[in-house]
């Protein structure tokens, strides 16, 4: 009895200490946050984005530019191709605009747009709007380790908080433990179904930071289908306050 009652004391120590996240005193939530932070910046970011859009038949590009502080306030701007430059969307709060130039026209987006297809992507206006929260909206937990392209990851087992309205019932995240980059997700509806797996590649450091440049989407259901974000540049922190996120400046902003 002695010598099993060691060996789990043993098993739980070891444990405790080979795995960083118990090392460094980090649970599942502080990863994620971390990760989180490391991508769109402690208090703001900025990023220059091409978005490919892949289908059986035909494929398209388009250009974005992004502004982020917080999970408040974002504003997208695309710039390519002239048919849609210039349309621009806005989040403040729990309220979304669009900015349509052709027709000078201000639509303001309800809560109900945020699981539907961005400019016709796989992303939804929610992925790009950043409505939901990664940390604030799911319960975590650390489901074990595994390695992604060469490196050890912790992965992350992420369930939507029963009072959450998200567009994702559960997702896994696959964060590097050494730059907590995520190199893989896995996102689910709310019947446990996968709906589209994503992987981030092309690492290098942009702003000082270690990120992903490259993020491929691909939905569950639909084959043929993807969409590949390229991260042209990024900048994180920027001196950005509440005033640029209006709807006054999501008419101009350039």
């Amino acid at each position: 009895m002695r010598l099993i009652l060691k060996n789990i004391i043993w098993l739980t120590v070891h444990g405790f200490i080979m795995n960083p996240a118990f090392s460094q005193g980090m649970t599942a939530a502080d990863i994620v946050m971390k990760a989180d932070e490391k991508f769109n910046g402690e208090k703001s970011s900025y990023s220059i984005i091409s978005m490919t859009i892949v289908r059986p038949s035909w494929q398209r590009t388009i250009d974005i530019k992004t502004w982020s502080m917080g999970r408040d306030y974002s504003l997208a701007l695309v710039t390519a191709p002239p048919k849609e430059a210039g349309q621009s969307f806005l989040k403040r709060g729990s309220e979304m605009w669009s900015w349509i130039p052709s027709i000078s026209r201000l639509v303001k987006l309800p809560l109900s747009m945020m699981s539907q297809g961005w400019m016709g992507s796989d992303y939804t206006n929610d992925d790009i709007l950043r409505e939901s929260s990664l940390v604030n909206d799911y319960l975590h937990e650390i489901a074990g380790e595994e390695i992604i392209d060469g490196r050890l990851c912790y992965k992350i087992s992420m369930k939507a908080r029963p009072d959450a309205s998200i567009v994702w019932g559960r997702q896994t995240r696959w964060i590097d433990r050494k730059d907590f980059l995520v190199l893989k997700a896995e996102l689910y509806d709310e019947d446990g179904y996968l709906v589209r797996t994503e992987t981030a590649s092309d690492i290098r450091i942009m702003d000082g930071r270690t990120v992903t440049t490259r993020i491929e989407l691909v939905p569950a259901e639909e084959p043929g289908n993807k969409t590949i974000l390229v991260i042209r540049d990024i900048k994180f922190n920027l001196p950005l306050g509440e005033s640029f996120f209006s709807q006054q400046n999501m008419k101009r902003v350039r």
